[in-house]
């Protein structure tokens, strides 16, 4: 019978697997020793142990996490990873994802671990590096307040383009407490208005004193960072994991500065060029224009008379229409007393004024004219008129 306080083996192993992958400590460790009892799955997994003098700890190193070398027994390597418990055996195991032989050293094993995995992150990739603005006026700054680089490079920005405003955010650039610093800085820079670029950098030195820029924490805040990142550090020989993650990496901070801005004395001579250029096609276009002007007149003084000249035929048109006016009228007259006297022949009135008379028998409805005898009997009445008047007379 089971007591009522007794755990089961998977619950006590998942407990202590559990503890063991919640602290830091055993997340990240960095191990050396010597391979041994080395071997290959068929899935490409290697399976070895890692041992001293002292103890030995069963080591995984999964297919996607190859060496680079090729791992045999007595082979002696550092090795990065985390510790769990393999449940099925109940035993620690350290499950390695960088292998490297102990040779080249502990700091050049780091380096290249987190190189790879940023790598593989994308952190370094080309298309994601921006281009740096041509005439920068605000430039952030990473730096020792009291180093030789902050002083570089004031003296190059204040050569080649004294147009721009520093703003530096000291920081530590070696040390222990200097890739915290640092990475503070780029933050209190990200929150610059209107910055245009900025600059880390650093002058030579050691590669333990290079060690805060080959920080993981460093090169996610630049990566991050707003606007791009022009990085200085140490000598021409000298990258770093922050080199890698900038979008421009300049050998030395004096030509991080260089590289950052444009030369204003090369600036001045273009835009004199350009100046000069501008004002020549002006001085070209308003002699054409003059050109234009001068020819639309002459076309204009071609077809349009002269004004004195245009008056004077104009008078005479007038004249000219006013006898003709008169002509037309006097003729118009003429020929309508012509047509008045053939009226006037044929006016009845005028008959009647030389003597004659017209007859109409009375009584029809029409008063039909006599002009014969044999239109009228005896007892006829009839109607006379004459110039001044009309009268009745009878037939006898």
């Amino acid at each position: 019978m089971t007591s009522p306080s007794a755990l089961s083996v998977w619950a006590v192993v998942s407990f202590l697997r559990e503890v063991l992958e919640a602290n830091e400590f055993f997340s990240d460790l960095w191990i050396q020793g010597e391979v041994s009892n080395y071997s290959r799955s068929q899935l490409g997994h290697r399976y070895f142990s890692l041992k001293d003098p002292g103890a030995a700890l069963r080591t995984v190193l999964f297919r996607d996490s190859m060496p680079g070398f090729q791992l045999k027994d007595g082979e002696r390597v550092l090795a990065h990873g985390r510790i769990t418990i393999y449940p099925q055996r109940g035993e620690l195991q350290f499950v390695s994802d960088f292998v490297r032989p102990e040779g080249i050293g502990l700091m050049a094993a780091k380096f290249e671990e987190l190189r790879l995995r940023l790598e593989t992150e994308g952190l370094f990739d080309v298309a994601r590096k921006r281009p740096l603005p041509r005439f920068p006026l605000r430039i952030g700054l990473v730096t020792s307040p009291t180093g030789a680089a902050l002083q570089d490079i004031k003296n190059v920005l204040g050569r080649r383009w004294p147009l721009a405003t520093v703003i530096l955010a000291p920081a530590m650039v070696q040390g222990d407490h200097a890739a915290g610093q640092i990475v503070a800085a780029l933050r209190r820079l990200a929150g610059e208005p209107d910055l245009d670029v900025c600059i880390v950098a650093r002058g030579g030195g050691s590669a333990e004193d290079l060690a805060a820029f080959n920080d993981e924490r460093v090169a996610r805040a630049i990566y991050a960072f707003p606007v791009p990142v022009v990085s200085g550090i140490g000598h021409e020989t000298d990258e770093s994991i922050a080199d890698m993650v900038a979008d421009l990496r300049a050998p030395t901070p004096s030509a991080a500065a260089e590289r950052s801005t444009p030369d204003i004395a090369q600036v001045a001579r273009v835009l004199r060029v350009a100046a000069g250029t501008m004002a020549m096609h002006v001085r070209g276009g308003i002699a054409e224009t003059a050109a234009d002007v001068e020819g639309t007149l002459r076309r204009l003084q071609r077809a349009a008379p002269d004004p004195v000249a245009l008056r004077r035929d104009v008078r005479a048109l007038e004249r000219e229409l006013d006898g003709g006016l008169e002509r037309r009228c006097a003729a118009d007259r003429a020929r309508f007393d012509q047509q008045a006297a053939r009226l006037g022949a044929l006016d009845p009135m005028a008959t009647l004024a030389r003597g004659f008379a017209i007859v109409q028998k009375e009584g029809a409805a029409r008063k039909p004219v006599v002009n014969s005898t044999k239109k009228v009997r005896p007892g006829d009445r009839l109607s006379v008129a004459v110039a001044d008047g009309a009268f009745w007379v009878e037939v006898s």
